[in-house]
């Protein structure tokens, strides 16, 4: 989904769960979407995803770059970024595997795209030249990738089938795992973040967005103003609308509507729900309990066509202050 103009305290984060358990094996030799074994840069890092027609530098902000990871090395990069911000500052668990390699490291990174800000304005270390830093990734998958794989995501936790297959012939984009690195949480680079969801959205002429929002904690009576908003208040429509499953399937509607200040509940939103509402997004029906990242989460749908026409001027193509 689509992260929030301003995040100031909490991490950007939109996380699908209940994806397959870690894998030890090399990116290099997973299925992937985008060609694989190509040649090397001139650097060593051997190029494992063809964007085609798309540049992959899709956006430059001062010192910040958004674009497209194309080698197993950004990749990995990306996936150290994601274990700093879920293991070491949020209250995710880590197993054994990502200890020992300091990433979050799932089978889906290998079918997945990323995408990266990256920072150049950074000190070069002793005896070593400077090298840009990654401070936020988004990573995204398109539907007839996750058709050719494992499926998307997010069916770990929501059932989905029925929503797909309510819109046959458009093209559906998963976005999850985001997060930026706690001194670039602000707006400026959620923004350029989203001008890359959005150069990729055009792109591919994707039709709808989904994926998982998290709210802190796993005690759903805790959150019940929160939750009980988004069932009253911003539910998706029938058609647009995933159930969480049977199995996880947590209720929202907490509080009776006539109960819920909507003010109150707006200021308990984390900063990333509220941007979704502001945009158009709606919510599926249940929450699910992640104990391993320690979240509550519920099911976002956008789709692209509902997206406010002030959002499209802000980062579509004639933002001009996003030109790469």
């Amino acid at each position: 989904m689509v992260p929030s103009p301003v995040r100031d305290t909490a991490p950007i984060e939109l996380k699908p769960v209940g994806a397959p358990s870690p894998t030890t094996r090399s990116l290099l030799e997973l299925p992937s979407h985008g060609a694989i074994r190509l040649p090397r840069l001139a650097n060593g890092s051997r190029v494992v995803r063809d964007h085609g027609g798309l540049d992959p530098v899709l956006g430059r902000l001062g010192s910040l770059e958004v674009r497209l990871a194309t080698t197993a090395r950004e990749i990995r990069r990306a996936q150290r970024l994601r274990f700093k911000v879920f293991y070491e500052e949020m209250a995710a668990v880590p197993n054994a595997g990502a200890l020992l390699s300091r990433r979050d490291v799932d089978d889906y990174d290998a079918i997945c795209d990323h995408i990266l800000v990256l920072d150049h304005d950074v000190k070069p270390k002793p005896f070593r030249p400077a090298k840009p830093k990654v401070v936020g990734t988004y990573r995204v998958l398109r539907q007839d990738v996750a058709d050719r794989h494992f499926g998307f995501y997010t069916a770990g936790e929501y059932c989905i089938a029925p929503l797909l297959n309510a819109h046959p012939g458009m093209r559906f984009l998963e976005l999850g795992r985001s997060c930026v690195l706690k001194p670039y949480r602000n707006k400026r680079t959620v923004e350029l973040l989203w001008h890359g969801v959005w150069a990729y959205v055009l792109h591919h002429r994707i039709d709808a967005m989904i994926g998982c929002a998290s709210l802190e904690g796993t005690d759903p009576k805790a959150l019940a103003l929160p939750l009980s908003f988004l069932h009253h208040y911003a539910r998706a429509p029938e058609n647009w609308r995933a159930r969480a499953l049977p199995e996880r399937y947590s209720a929202m509607d907490l509080l009776p509507k006539e109960a819920v200040n909507p003010k109150a509940a707006l200021q308990s939103l984390p900063p990333l729900i509220k941007g979704y509402l502001r945009i158009g997004a709606t919510f599926g029906d249940g929450a699910v309990i992640d104990r391993q990242f320690g979240t509550t989460d519920v099911f976002v749908v956008l789709p692209v066509a509902g997206i406010s026409q002030r959002y499209i001027d802000h980062f579509g193509p004639t933002a001009n202050r996003h030109a790469a």
